[in-house]
């Protein structure tokens, strides 16, 4: 598929958009039931400022957790690294424990959503955008889809249940990150693109 420079470099809200987010084939959205949270089990890098938060609910996330997670906090994240993708320039990933992400209990689901639920809150509060996004992810600077990632999926990786698109599936998370202006930036570039794609194959 050609794609113009120009549609290429599309910016919104200071992140490239790749447009491969608009054609990536997906599940019609997420479903712990079916797949236990299989995309947590790996851990997540969070922003120096989403530990900090996270860290600063402990006490009340410690009381949410199951027999299948550590209640030692100390245990909860790796050491400090230097990223340019995180907003702080320091990412800090969370350990993995029992196989899969501390804060992930034995139903497959994500203490930190949890308990902004039980509390009230927005589920996404405690929540590091990178769980939020998946399968989005954000990549020196780019929006795209994180195949690497999903390649390792036993359930959202299948064709036979990839029945939408990232884009589809993924509009509350997509609203989430660029805002609800930026939202209907990227509904009109992807008819753009769509639209020039529709070109390049009539004049092929």
């Amino acid at each position: 598929m050609l794609v113009k420079k120009e549609t290429a470099n599309k910016v919104i809200n200071g992140l490239i958009i790749d447009p491969l987010i608009f054609t990536q084939k997906f599940v019609k959205g997420c479903d712990v039931c079916i797949c236990s949270g299989e995309c947590c089990y790996y851990g997540v890098y969070t922003d120096k400022s989403e530990y900090e938060l996270i860290m600063s609910k402990k006490d009340r996330i410690i009381k949410s957790m199951d027999d299948s997670q550590t209640k030692n906090f100390e245990d909860w994240f790796e050491d400090e690294q230097e990223d340019s993708d995180f907003p702080s320039g320091i990412a800090v990933g969370t350990e993995v424990y029992n196989g899969k992400c501390v804060f992930l209990d034995k139903q497959g689901f994500c203490t930190l959503q949890k308990i902004a639920i039980e509390d009230g809150e927005n589920k996404w509060k405690y929540k590091p955008l990178y769980c939020i996004l998946f399968p989005l992810v954000i990549f020196e600077g780019k929006l795209t889809v994180d195949d690497e990632h999903l390649d390792r999926m036993h359930y959202c990786n299948k064709p036979i249940n990839q029945v939408s698109t990232v884009f589809e599936a993924c509009k509350n998370e997509l609203k989430h990150v660029l805002g609800e202006e930026g939202f209907k930036e990227l509904e009109e570039y992807r008819k753009e693109f769509f639209e020039q794609d529709e070109e390049d194959n009539e004049a092929a």
